[in-house]
């Protein structure tokens, strides 16, 4: 009995072994997710892209998607050269697009006549809703010839605004609180002049600010759009074959042997009427022929 239980607890303890070194080697095959960030076909913002550079993504399959970081400030274009049947009415479309997004259309060409029209517009969306415009122009009736979309990070550059307006607002709170204690003349135009600098500045600062937050928060989206135009498909020139010219022959030849036999068989059922009708002629020709006396010796 001591003998089976040492068995029994050497096949459990080996047992427990084998199961630990399964476990140890299924952790080990399983690949690390942490810290992966995986971008598709777009782009998003990390610590390469925050020197206020560029970021353009060619496009893989139609218009390439978009992928943004909600922190940062990023003026977002995007460029598409589509083919459609009719330029004119994808052009239409677009704009409605547009305004149905809570955007506006910034210009629009169209020309062309009803066999070649082409258009060209330039429209802007929230950026919010820029994603969503650039799925529903990839759902149009058409195909994607060149896409280009682009994002400029101006994150840092819109904090240093910030900052220089702050600092400047402050100053002329300081001067603002001088003004006001002034006694003499002299003093009153030397912070009346440092005023009006400090607000000129202030107010360059503060447009600038708002053109960059204006940019920031309506993406622009320029397309042209062209005919999609349906080339002659030519017939690859043809090989001899002597089968198909034997086979040709050879139907041609049953042809002609069948209109042989259809003459034949007509002549077989109503030859016989001409036959008789020349029989008749000749007999009536015969009996009007006067009868010859024989000679007298």
């Amino acid at each position: 009995m001591k003998l089976v239980g040492k068995l029994v607890l050497g096949l459990a303890a080996f047992a427990l072994v084998l199961g630990a070194c399964s476990q140890a080697a299924t952790t080990a095959g399983a690949p690390a997710t942490v810290g992966r960030t995986e971008v598709g076909s777009g782009f998003s913002t990390d610590a390469s892209s925050k020197g206020g550079a560029p970021l353009t993504v060619a496009p893989q399959e139609g218009i390439p998607a978009v992928v943004v970081n909600a922190d940062r400030n990023l003026i977002l274009t995007a460029k598409i050269d589509m083919r459609t049947k009719d330029p004119w009415a994808t052009s239409q479309t677009v704009q409605q697009l547009a305004g149905s997004l809570g955007g506006d259309v910034l210009n629009v060409n169209e020309s062309g006549t009803s066999d070649n029209r082409t258009a060209s517009l330039t429209i802007r969306v929230p950026s919010r809703s820029f994603q969503e415009a650039l799925r529903q122009i990839r759902a149009l009736d058409g195909e994607v010839v060149t896409s280009n979309v682009s994002g400029q990070d101006v994150t840092d550059q819109f904090v240093d605004l910030q900052a220089r307006l702050t600092a400047k607002q402050a100053e002329e709170a300081r001067y603002n609180a001088l003004l006001v204690r002034a006694n003499t003349i002299d003093e009153i135009l030397k912070i009346d002049s440092a005023l009006s600098n400090v607000r000129t500045q202030v107010e360059q600062l503060t447009g600038q600010i708002n053109s960059i937050k204006s940019r920031t928060d309506f993406s622009t989206i320029s397309m042209s759009v062209s005919p999609i135009t349906i080339l002659p498909v030519s017939e690859p020139a043809r090989a001899w074959d002597p089968a198909k010219t034997v086979v040709r022959a050879l139907g041609a030849l049953a042809a002609m042997l069948q209109v042989f036999g259809d003459v034949a068989i007509w002549l077989i059922v109503f030859g016989w009427i001409p036959l008789i009708a020349l029989a008749g002629i000749f007999l009536a020709a015969r009996a009007r022929r006067p009868a010859i006396s024989p000679p007298t010796a």
